[in-house]
């Protein structure tokens, strides 16, 4: 049992009423009075030039109001995601985007941006819009794009030693001698796997509504899941200076998954440019194809693994190598290749280790973040390299695992120690949910469906910090009534933020959570935030909200120790009353009662929040609590099991079931962290066993709707079962750690393992679709 008042209690989410119920806002509810509506015209191409754009009978059609191009769009260069503004500090920024740019890189790339009264209209006069290309050669494949007859995709940029369409630094992480570690290792896998494009296929698409008021200031709602960045970045497309420009979640966001981490899409700057050129409200939104084509993807690509071992088991080196899928522009394709590396050399205690791993442009839909950022994918190809080494060796893979894991304090590649973990325990308790003691036992030799166990380990963090800039900002305010108010930047983007934070500030303040309010998401009324990525929301901005409200109860208990008379530290705070400790009245000056005439009507000892709030407002006081911090990093660990069925007549791969026990420190509300394992892992079944996007030779997206794009269904999904394991990590907010994305780092690494048990046959690149499975089987 929890020994808080609300930290680690699974409270109702106070979302959760108006989400059910129909009556939370999104941006796609948004309308204002005189509000146009945008539609984008978009390539058909993969890769062109555009030789001229006529939009002169568009202009004439009754009820277009503004349309922008490359003639009339800005020129200043950006990155639509966070990298314009949270980068790595000695990591050159690559801004590579226009809002429109006269050459055209991918299926699906804007041309042109229309403004009517209505989207009927707007779709009308993208057809009168004539556009004229010269078409380029084009390249999909980042091993193609590095060849030096590749086309150069973006002039002046990418072309390095390594390769061509290379946009930003080889990520080198060194670790001793790896070589050394080679030649004394006894056993060597070495196997390179190949990761698909998919998608995060979040339930709102890309979206933004814009509004200039007379004085140019400029609101933008917005699914983002960085306001405040978002208003930066916006603020260097138009030469507008940020403190002008407003971005909040209106305030609700439907879903990210890392594709909202900056701009959503380029819905945001096409609204506000669209708006400042008709003087009118303007609103975009994406549809459901256009969020395929032209949102981030996650990246594809390829990853290598070199692993070394003793006959004994013990792990000698780990050579790794990582080409990834940038698409057309960089995004994040500067610090993915790092994410990858790093969380896949910090798993296990390996003495010598090299990682080397770079992005590529192609004329693919840009990939940018997604959840697990890079990690699912270093993770697959280390975890099968994992249990290949097993069988080699003859050992369990559970054995080798736990072997070879890392433990706190071990010295590893990560600028932060391995503070504490609780991976031992969650490999313990999934291995026994699972029934790990029957593999190889699950079928007869000769059956029609094969029955296989299969497991994969994993780590994570719990912010960007110190890889990325990543610091945060809190206010909490007592109002007169002694209620409080907290201000943080981050948006609920269906983590449940708007619970989580305000059970950290009533836990650290001594109050009532139904007088603790929040005002999240909106640049206007909170400090700066970078936002919600990195599974650093309760961590990182819970730290914040944390220190606000220790702050501000510091304030309040010095106030209280002179209205009794009595030392600040001999007082506290319990459900929202303010008291001496036990024993304190015997050591107080005076009467140990309160020394001011206004309360006498039998209180006695103790004073509540409101009468104390009250009480300093009429003295012109408020207690104003500010948390400015820069987080520290809390590796969360995670151990998951599959179990799976692979019928040979038709190639069809089920789940049957799925565990997954993480180290998520303390779980400050744990009917949130299993709603973001049980999320996590359903994704993570879709990654092992059918999503993709693929391209056909005129560079165009096969899958664009959820028609064709092949998302588990409710009869996909196996039982699952959650497994919090506790710990208390100092670094974190009342213990704890990140959680966020962790759930998808490993899933599809245990689906392909337990396949491979199974049928005895490797698969090296996912999805595992029933075609891939049959004609494998069958080969």
């Amino acid at each position: 049992m929890s020994q808080f008042e609300y930290v680690g209690k699974s409270v109702g989410r106070r979302d959760g009423v108006d989400k059910t119920t129909g009556r939370g806002l999104f941006t796609t509810d948004i309308f204002l009075p005189g509000m146009l509506f945008a539609k984008v015209l978009r390539s058909p191409h993969p890769h062109a030039r555009i030789v001229s754009i006529d939009t002169s009978e568009a202009e004439k059609l009754p009820g277009v109001k503004a349309i922008m191009t490359h003639k009339n769009g800005p020129k200043n260069l950006f990155n639509a995601a966070v990298p314009m503004f949270l980068t790595i500090p000695q990591l050159e920024r690559v801004l590579d985007q226009l809002l429109f740019d006269e050459v055209v890189r991918h299926v699906g790339d804007e041309v042109a941006a229309v403004a009517a009264t209505s989207e009927s209209v707007a779709e009308k006069a993208l057809s009168l819009i004539k556009v004229e290309y010269e078409i380029l050669p084009a390249v999909f494949d980042p091993l193609e794009a590095m060849k030096p007859e590749a086309p150069e995709l973006h002039a002046g940029k990418g072309c390095t030693p390594e390769g061509r369409n290379i946009p930003a630094e080889i990520v080198k992480i060194p670790y001793n001698d790896v070589e050394k570690g080679l030649a004394e290792s006894d056993i060597i896998i070495e196997e390179t796997f190949e990761l698909p494009v998919v998608k995060q296929v979040q339930m709102e698409t890309q979206a933004a509504v814009a509004q200039v008021d007379g004085d140019g200031n400029v609101t933008v709602w917005s699914t983002t899941q960085t306001p405040h960045p978002s208003r930066a970045i916006l603020g260097k497309i138009f030469d507008v200076p940020a403190g002008k420009i407003r971005v909040l979640a209106p305030p609700y966001v439907g879903g990210g998954f890392g594709v909202r981490i900056g701009l959503s899409g380029k819905a945001e700057p096409i609204a506000m440019g669209l708006a400042l050129l008709a003087k009118r409200p303007v609103k975009m939104i994406y549809t459901r194809k256009e969020d395929f084509i032209a949102s981030d993807t996650r990246h594809a690509g390829y990853v290598t693994v070199k692993l070394g071992a003793k006959k004994d088991g013990t792990f000698q080196a780990l050579d790794l190598k990582a080409v990834f899928n940038t698409g057309a522009y960089c995004t994040f394709g500067a610090e993915l290749p790092g994410v990858c590396g790093a969380m896949t050399l910090a798993i296990y205690r390996i003495p010598h280790q090299r990682y080397f791993g770079h992005s590529v442009y192609t004329n693919c839909t840009s990939a940018g973040a997604m959840r697990g950022f890079g990690n699912p994918q270093g993770n697959l190809a280390m975890e099968q390299a994992v249990d290949m080494m097993a069988e080699k060796l003859g050992m369990d893979p559970m054995e080798l695992r736990m072997k070879n894991i890392m433990r706190p304090g071990d010295p590893w590649c990560l600028p932060y120690p391995c503070g504490t973990s609780e991976l031992p325990e969650c490999i313990r308790q999934g291995a026994e949910s699972i029934g790990w003691s029957r593999r190889g036992k699950l079928h007869e030799p000769g059956a029609v469906k094969l029955r296989g166990l299969g497991m994969a380990v994993g780590t994570h963090v719990s912010n960007a910090w110190p890889f990325c800039v990543d610091y945060d900002n809190a206010y909490v305010t007592i109002q007169s009534d002694g209620s409080a108010q907290v201000a943080s930047g981050v948006p609920d983007i269906g983590t449940g933020t708007s619970t989580s934070l305000v059970q950290i500030a009533s836990e650290t303040l001594g109050m009532n959570m139904d007088n603790v309010g929040l005002t999240y998401g909106d640049t206007l009324g909170t400090p700066f935030d970078i936002g919600s990525h990195a599974s650093r929301t309760c961590y990182a901005a819970g730290t914040a909200v944390k220190a606000a409200a220790s702050d501000a109860r510091k304030q309040i208990l010095e106030y209280a120790a002179g209205y009794f008379n009595i030392a600040a530290e001999r007082l506290e705070i319990k459900n929202g009353v303010i008291a001496p400790m036990a024993g304190s009245l015997d050591e107080c000056s005076g009467s140990g009662l309160c020394q001011l005439e206004e309360v006498k009507d039998g209180k006695g000892n103790s004073v509540t929040m409101e009468e104390l709030a009250y009480h300093a407002h009429v003295r012109n006081k408020q207690f104003i609590g500010v948390g400015r911090i820069v987080p520290e990093n809390a590796p969360p660990w995670h151990a998951c099991f599959a179990e799976v069925e692979v019928d040979t007549r038709t190639g069809q791969v089920r789940v049957v079931k799925l565990t997954a026990a993480h180290d998520v420190g303390r779980a400050i509300n744990p009917m949130i962290v299993e709603g973001q394992i049980e999320g996590g892992a359903v994704q993570g079944i879709g990654y092992a066993l059918s999503e993709e996007i693929t391209y056909n030779d005129k560079g165009r997206q096969q899958q664009y709707s959820m028609h064709n794009y092949m998302l588990p269904t409710a009869e996909d999904i196996p039982e699952i079962h959650s497994i919090i394991v506790e710990g208390n990590d100092p670094t974190g907010p009342f213990g704890a750690k990140g959680a966020g994305e962790c759930s998808l780092v490993c899933p599809a690494s245990a689906i392909a393992n337990a396949v491979a048990n199974a049928t005895g046959y490797r698969f090296k690149k996912i999805p595992m679709t029933p075609e891939r499975v049959f004609k494998a089987l069958n080969s």
